[in-house]
Formats: C-alpha cells, structure tokens, sequence
C-alpha cells in the first residue's frame, strides 16, 4: 500500500469519528430535545389553561396517573397575549405531608426549558399517596406566582387548588383567551375575577362577564353578591355586600369592602327574567389567590361530579389539609342488621307444675312426713296424717249407707262416696275403709303431685281451717326465666325467638332458650315489660330467685347504613358530611336508626352510594362552622 493511499484512509476514519462524536455531542448539548417531543406530544392540548398572576400556564404530569418512581411534570407559561415566555425560573415539587412519626416527603421536579415556553423535568415519586403540587413560576421583569394542584398516586390529571383561576382549555397550542366563560351554572355562563387577585383587607373589585347558553352577553341581570366571616365565638358575623353596575352588556362591575383578614365565602345570586336565576358560592380569602367554586357552577369542559349538585353550605378541603387531618370517606351501603337485646330476668317457678295442699274442712294434724321444705315428695306419697270432726262423721255415715244398701238407692251411696272423695280422701282409701268397715280417726293426705315442698305451714298438732294452704309443691324439672325489656325495645321481641341465658352463679353455662310469652302490660314504675322464657333444670342447678341475663337477637333485614364514626351528634340533630367531589364537602342531616356492630342505620337523609366521611369529621365540623354558620349546628 503506498503512503498516499495509506493517509487517505486515516482521513476517512477521522472523518467518520467527527461525525459521530460530533452528533452525540450535539444530542448532548441539546439534551432536552426528547422532552421537548414529549412536552408537545404528551396531549398538553387537552390541559386546562390557567390564568396566575401575570402568566397563563398549563401544567400536566406523565403518565396522566402519576406512579410511584420516575414521572415527567410538563409546564407551559405564556403572557397575558398567549406569547411564550421563555428562560423562566420554576421551582416544582410534590409533597406527602407528614404522618404520625412519618416525617414529611419531597418530591423535587427538575424542571428545564425544552422549547420556548415549555419545560419539562423528572420528578420521583417514592410512595403511592398524596402528593400535593407546588409549582413557582418567576420571570425577571415580568413577574411571579405560585399554583398549588391536587396530586396522587393512581389518580389521573391534576386539580387545581389554589393560585390559578381557568379561562380555557387548550386547543391546537393555545386558544384567544374570552372564547368561552370559565363556569357554566344552570343557564348561565360566566366568568368571575376579583381585582387584586390576593384579595385584600379593603375594597376589592369584582368582575362577572355573564353570557346564556350560546355565549351571548346578558344584559340587564340583578346581579347580588355578598361575603361573609361567620360569627366566632364573641365575635358577631361580618358582611361586605357588593352593588354592581352593569359598565357594558354582559359585564357588571361591583366591590367588595373586607374589614379585616381571614377567610369571606363568596355567595353570587345571578338572576334574568326569562332566564332563571341561580346561587353560586365560591372559597375566598384575604392573602390567598384567586376564586374557588364550592357550589352551583362548574368549569366548562370539568369532568367528573358537577358542582351544581353541591350544597349551597359546601367547604372546599385540599388534599394537603385531607392528609393532615386523616379524612377518609366511604359510601352509605345496605347491610344486613342484627339488634342485640340485653334484659335482667329472675328464675321463677314455672306456675304450671305448682300445687298446693289445703283441706275442705277444720282439722288437726297428727303424723307429719314432709316434715320439712326442700323435701322432695312422690305423686300419692303421704305428706301428713289429719283428724277432723267431719270428716269421721262422713267416713261413718258412707259406712253406714253401704250396710243398708239393699234398702237404699245408688244416689245415696254414691253422694256419700263422693263426698268422702272431695274431702281428699283418695279412691284407694275408700276401698280400705269398706273393707275395714269402720272409720279412720286420722287419715292420710297424699302429695297431689311428685315434686318439692318449697312452703310448709304446719307442723304435728297444728290446727288448721278448711281452706287455709298448709303446703305448696313445686315440679322444678322445669322453671320460668322472667325478664325486663325496655319499652322501645319491646316491639321488637316475638314468640318463638331464639335467647341465649346465662347466670352469675354458674359461670361459663350457656342455656338455650325461646321466648314463651310477652306479658301484655307494663311495669309502670321502670316502664319495661315482661317477657318468659323456659329452661330445663333436670339437674336441679336452676334455682327460684337466682338472677339470669338474657340476650336476644333480633335479625333487622337490610338497612341502608354507614360507619358510626361518619354521624356526628348536634343536641337533637344527626349530621353527616357529603363528599361531592374536588374536594368539596357539605353537612346533610340525616335521621338515624338502630345501631349494630360498629354501623349505624340511615333512616332519611342519605341514598345506597352516597359517598361521605368517616374520619377526621370534627375537624370538618369545626371548619365548616366557621365558613358557613351552619343553622344545624
């Protein structure tokens, strides 16, 4: 190879190296060409465009859904004219508040200018949650602001919450801004601006462009606008109603007076005959930019739940404050409800095996065999031998009509046998005394059933008159459990219902039982009634006096519940929060049933699917007094 040939070839190889490290140093240099690509391709047209400050912006995050790891955070700021505005500094981040021990998490976006007015940059993400967004916006000799977005894990798009007021949504790059009205509430569509857009303590200006439907100007509306600071404590409520002139059609001009700081809800009442009229109340503060609609109006082109659904008494919470105070919500949901009864019984003698021992006529007592109480006695055992006048005189008059009996008629023979027979004298008896063919002085009294003798009034030689109870027998094979219900809880309990009876002297039993009877009275005194219930006591272990404690359960079917956690109570009302949505929460008072196992049953007030909240609602309550003077409360 000759020396020419050889240099011509070490030409080429340099010639080909300075092409290719010069491309890969000029992809260097140049290094934010491929977020550029994706700034412009990432869907940056179908973001809303906010107006802050002295700039338009547009931010959005890729994925829409942002994830746990490496997302790119896309910002777009222009002028007032829709000019981009470029070498602006922006400082973003998102933030998980701090959480119990958990100390506060960053997460910073390194944002840069990839095309003129837009910029882009990674932001890591850690863990799934709440990430609220702070994006900074600063531009030597045009101005400065910062926007606050609702930002999570898993959940698409971003919502603004504070710092920006939407005037359009981007469209083929950027749409003339005043094309379409920001909200759109019943038949109206309407812009609002407030003039300083931080409202201040003194007059502020406020600035409504009102069009119908097909955008044209309304003219001739009554237009009334009032802020409020609620009563706080010794403070009375404080008003800055605002009068306005219409200065052109469809645009009317008024001013607010705020005497001092702090939050004024805004309440609007646009009214045209012909038209209709509609309430809209937006979250305004004094130091805080901007307006933001609680109720009665939504953005053009919002998705998701409409704001007009919300109550006119909605408070706006971010999701930075819903971390803070752990508010969850959960939904009003139909679940089958059982009712646990507690009642106080007593043991008691079934009154069905009771049976006492009295005579039909004056005697004495002789021999005495159920000599004491607590014996237990056999049907026909003898308990007691007894000597009366006339029962010897009936004994001797049967004997007598038996011997004459060929002269006399049955009927006699049978009256003075049946007497004999009334006066306790057993069949058995009689047959001995016509064997033996002479009375008996004391005769025996047999026990009328098997059982045990809880009362006894006699003793050997007692006297005793006809009619009085010498003995009372009681069959304790089987007692009564009687117990105490409240009165509002009485319509619930039935015949047949399954309980369960337990006692403090015998510990860890369990007897199952089924409600006999419901008396059908009261006991005026504890205003209960009485229920009845059986139990078996073969072993003997149940005994007359001994308290019980009865539970029963009673099944409630479906009921439309939620978590007791979510009612709060409010001298007689009942009031729960109603989440519609963007952040917007408004008190509902329900009416509420039965409680069971950690729920509490909706009577009125609430729909299956109803999404409200579960925790953190006193705090919710405390805000929401203080923005809106809630007459439940």
């Amino acid at each position: 190879m000759s020396k020419r040939t050889s240099m011509w070839l070490v030409g080429l190889i340099a010639l080909a190296l300075g092409l290719v490290i010069g491309s890969q140093l000029n992809g260097f240099l140049s290094g934010g060409s491929d977020d550029a690509q994706m700034a412009s391709s990432q869907g940056m047209s179908d973001v809303p465009v906010y107006q802050s400050g002295p700039f338009k912006v547009s931010v959005a995050v890729n994925p829409e859904a942002p994830k746990v790891g490496e997302n790119k955070l896309m910002v777009k700021v222009m002028d007032a004219h829709g000019n981009p505005v470029e070498d602006a500094n922006i400082q973003a981040f998102g933030e998980m508040s701090a959480m119990g021990v958990m100390q506060a998490m960053r997460a910073p976006a390194n944002v840069k200018q990839v095309a003129p007015g837009e910029y882009a940059g990674p932001m890591n993400i850690e863990m799934s949650g709440e990430w609220p967004l702070s994006v900074k916006i600063e531009k030597p000799g045009a101005g400065e602001t910062a926007l606050s977005f609702d930002m999570a894990t898993g959940r698409a798009g971003l919502s603004m919450i504070s710092g920006g007021t939407m005037v359009e949504l981007a469209a083929e790059g950027m749409a003339s801004q005043g094309s379409e009205p920001t909200y759109r509430a019943g038949p109206f569509k309407f812009d609002v601006a407030v003039e300083p857009e931080t409202p201040k303590i003194g007059k502020n200006r406020l600035i409504i462009d009102l069009h119908d439907s097909q955008g044209n100007p309304i003219p001739g509306a009554q237009i009334k606008a009032i802020a409020e600071m609620p009563a706080m404590g010794a403070m009375p409520a404080m008003q800055a109603p605002a009068a306005f002139d219409e200065t052109e059609p469809g645009k009317y001009v008024g001013t607010l007076d705020l005497s001092v700081s702090g939050e004024w809800p805004l309440s609007i009442q646009i009214e045209k005959a012909g038209i209709g009229s509609q309430r809209i109340t937006f979250d305004m503060a004094t130091g805080r930019s901007g307006l933001q609609v609680v109720s009665g109006a939504m953005a053009e082109g919002q998705s998701g739940m409409q704001a007009e659904e919300a109550p006119a008494n909605a408070i706006l919470v971010d999701s930075r404050s819903r971390q803070l105070i752990g508010l969850e919500t959960g939904a009003a949901t139909y679940r089958h409800l059982t009712r646990d009864i507690r009642a106080v019984g007593q043991v008691v003698y079934d009154e069905r095996k009771l049976s006492d021992v009295t005579l039909r006529f004056n005697a004495w007592i002789g021999e005495l065999y159920a000599d004491y109480v607590g014996k237990y006695v056999n049907k026909g055992e003898v308990l007691f031998t007894v000597y009366g006048p006339e029962l010897l005189a009936a004994q001797q008059q049967y004997l007598e009509v038996l011997k004459g009996r060929f002269g006399q008629s049955s009927g006699l023979i049978e009256a003075a046998r049946k007497r004999l027979l009334l006066w306790d004298m057993a069949p058995s008896q009689i047959e001995e005394l016509e064997q033996r063919g002479e009375p008996l002085d004391y005769v025996p009294i047999m026990a009328p059933r098997s059982g045990t003798v809880v009362e006894k009034n006699v003793v050997i030689g007692s006297a005793m008159m006809a009619g009085t109870r010498l003995m009372r027998i009681a069959d304790l094979s089987k007692v009564w459990v009687e117990a105490e219900v409240y009165e509002a809880e009485l319509p619930l309990v039935k015949v047949g219902m399954a309980a369960v009876v337990t006692l403090p002297y015998v510990p860890g039993k369990i007897y199952q039982a089924k409600v006999d009877y419901v008396y059908p009275y009261l006991q005026g005194m504890t205003r209960t009634g009485r229920i009845r219930l059986t139990l078996n006591n073969q072993d003997g272990v149940l005994k007359p006096d001994m308290y019980a404690q009865v539970n029963l359960k009673v099944y409630l079917g479906q009921r439309l519940v939620v978590p007791e956690e979510a009612v709060l109570f409010a001298g007689e009302s009942r009031i729960v929060f109603e989440d519609f949505g963007g952040g917007r929460l408004a008190p509902r008072k329900v009416r509420t049933g039965v409680r069971n196992e950690g729920y509490i049953e909706i009577v009125e007030g609430l729909e299956p699917g109803d999404k409200i909240v579960t925790s953190g609602n006193f705090l919710i309550a405390s805000e929401a007094r203080l923005k809106t003077g809630i007459e439940q409360w």
